[in-house]
């Protein structure tokens, strides 16, 4: 499973309850709005992602899982 995590910078009023919940996820930018933690960007596993999510007063963060499949390849040489 591939984690996605999106926040909408048009919505977020930056009120922090993303990076209250989710402090090992979420910081807020010099301008107060929400940001992602730099190497966080897939959630880091943080128990807390969701509910971060869900904290956020208008909606603004968007958490996304993808299946990833492994594809084989065969080498057909030899």
């Amino acid at each position: 499973m591939h984690t996605e995590i999106h926040i909408d910078k048009d919505l977020c009023i930056g009120a922090g309850q993303c990076a209250l919940a989710a402090p090992g996820v979420f910081t807020q930018d010099d301008d107060g709005y929400s940001t992602v933690l730099p190497g966080k960007e897939d959630g880091a596993g943080d128990p807390m992602l969701r509910e971060a999510a869900r904290a956020c007063p208008v909606t603004a963060i968007t958490v996304t899982d993808t299946a990833v499949t492994d594809t084989a390849v065969t080498d057909m040489t030899g």
